[in-house]
């Protein structure tokens, strides 16, 4: 396997005295490589939006969004789902990443599990991986044997399968249904891809979970109004954005929230509507989660 050819594996021109730089210096050239991630991902934004499109019909069937990789993008995975369950109110086996090493992998390195080819199955197969669900593979380089023995399982599997890579031509672009390959370039530390092809991941998985979760109900405005108060913080968080979305008094908010059971999107039909908690979980229900259609429908 020739590293030298993967464009994450370059070295960068603009750091070749990396270690005979000030702390500013270095600082900066990190700063304007950094600076070119967004830039990059715009030119893939037709394979995202497709991507997108791909999790949404999973989702709407009742599958799943399954995140597979090894070491930081294995990682990067794991965070995203993690949140999606605070952010969005989500179960947590709807949205779930998987780390070649298993959870021990997230903290330390787990040696060979990244460099096999049918670990990623044994994986899959554990949570019982459907048609219906979305696989989405995670490599920097694209060529990690875990997540291409995965992708594979999961074409024969027929589920989705979505491959993110930062190099152009990747193998995992090749196995997977809708690849998405964004060139990050070569690193201000050479090879040491939680720079900027890590960077490049983290973005693009905000922009497929927070769209996805958008277009299935999980947003009012520009509100998290799927969010579950747990927690003190989150109960004030609830209240703040009932008002935000209603334009009602703290304490009109406090009251639909305890109406509503803790349901922010209940109470905020409740508020614009001026209907009964039971009437507002019916509006809710009968469209499918929105609360735009849920009010509009008056």
């Amino acid at each position: 396997m020739d590293l030298s050819k993967l464009s994450t594996e370059q070295r960068n021109p603009k750091s070749m005295n990396l270690d005979q730089m000030s702390t500013s210096e270095i600082l900066h050239v990190m700063n304007q490589e950094d600076h070119k991630v967004p830039q990059q991902i715009r030119k893939s934004l037709p394979q995202i939006d497709e991507a997108v499109k791909q999790i949404i019909h999973s989702f709407k069937l009742g599958g799943r969004l399954i995140y597979l990789g090894a070491g930081t993008s294995g990682r990067l995975g794991v965070l995203d789902a993690a949140e999606c369950v605070p952010t969005f109110g989500t179960d947590p086996d709807m949205v779930q990443g998987l780390i070649a090493g298993g959870p021990t992998a997230m903290t330390v390195a787990v040696e060979g599990a990244e460099d096999s080819l049918t670990l990623a199955q044994t994986d899959l197969e554990k949570i019982n991986l459907s048609s219906t669900d979305c696989v989405v593979g995670i490599v920097a380089s694209g060529r990690t044997p875990y997540v291409i023995g995965g992708l594979k399982f999961a074409n024969e599997s027929l589920a989705t399968t979505i491959s993110i890579a930062c190099s152009d031509n990747s193998e995992i672009g090749k196995i997977a249904k809708y690849p998405i390959e964004v060139v990050s370039g070569p690193e201000v530390l050479t090879g040491s891809t939680r720079l900027k092809a890590g960077t490049t991941q983290k973005l693009i998985l905000n922009m497929l979970s927070t769209t996805a979760m958008i277009k299935i109900g999980k947003v009012y405005q520009n509100l998290m109004v799927d969010v579950k108060p747990t927690n003190e913080k989150l109960v004030e968080r609830a209240k703040r954005i009932i008002v935000a979305a209603t334009d009602c008094e703290y304490s009109d908010a406090e009251i639909a929230l305890k109406q509503a059971n803790n349901d922010v999107k209940v109470a905020i039909i409740m508020i614009l509507t001026g209907s009964s908690a039971d009437s507002a979980k019916n509006k809710l229900s009968k469209n499918q989660g929105f609360v735009r259609k849920s009010i509009e429908g008056e």
